[in-house]
């Protein structure tokens, strides 16, 4: 029988750090911002979409999806970000349901609940940390403007919201040793390994 992990939390409080674990433990790791990512290449259906949603002023003058130009239009408030979420998030399902392949996955998705995608979960982990460890992450990460990086906050679920809907909740708020040991041990147990 397949176990399907799905891994989730809010921006910057460290699911990559997490889900790089994996290989440790002979895990599948599927990413669904590196799938994101490939369904609005230039030429793919997510591309089109968007840009029917967000309009063209989102693309660089190569026709490729310009991120930044997106992000500024679809965090601005709750509404743009539910647009966003509508339009991508089938697209990406369907492309994650084609690469589930082996019986052992953790599936990395920021927005696990949104997508429909914890129907296929086994069991739902999410990763939280201080806002303010979130944030210098991400300013650390995307190198963007602390308030691009208030938005993107700002635009995500709260810390209850995956209190309430994952079946384990880990805090990343201390060193990475003792969080990378935590998170290990957790998939040990959820994994049966």
């Amino acid at each position: 029988m397949s176990i399907i992990v799905g891994l989730t939390g809010p921006t910057g409080a460290g699911k990559s750090t997490a889900s790089a674990l994996c290989e440790k433990l002979g895990v599948k790791h599927i990413d669904c911002d590196i799938i994101a990512r490939k369904a609005t290449e230039k030429g793919e259906e997510g591309l089109l979409a968007v840009v029917n949603a967000f309009g063209n002023d989102i693309l660089n003058n190569d026709g490729t999806l310009n991120r930044k130009a997106l992000a500024g239009k679809a965090f601005k408030d709750t509404d743009s970000t539910e647009l966003l979420n509508k339009t991508l998030l089938p697209i990406i399902k369907k492309m994650v349901l084609k690469e589930i392949d082996c019986d052992k996955v953790l599936l990395d998705a920021p927005t696990l609940f949104e997508s429909g995608v914890d129907e296929i979960c086994s069991k739902t982990v999410a990763v939280l940390s201080d806002k303010k460890l979130r944030l210098k992450r991400i300013l650390a990460r995307d190198n963007i403007t602390t308030e691009q990086a208030l938005l993107r906050i700002n635009a995500g679920k709260s810390d209850d919201f995956y209190k309430e809907k994952c079946d384990f909740v880990i805090y990343n708020n201390v060193d990475e040793n003792t969080f990378n040991n935590d998170f290990l041990n957790l998939l040990k147990e959820i994994f049966e390994l």
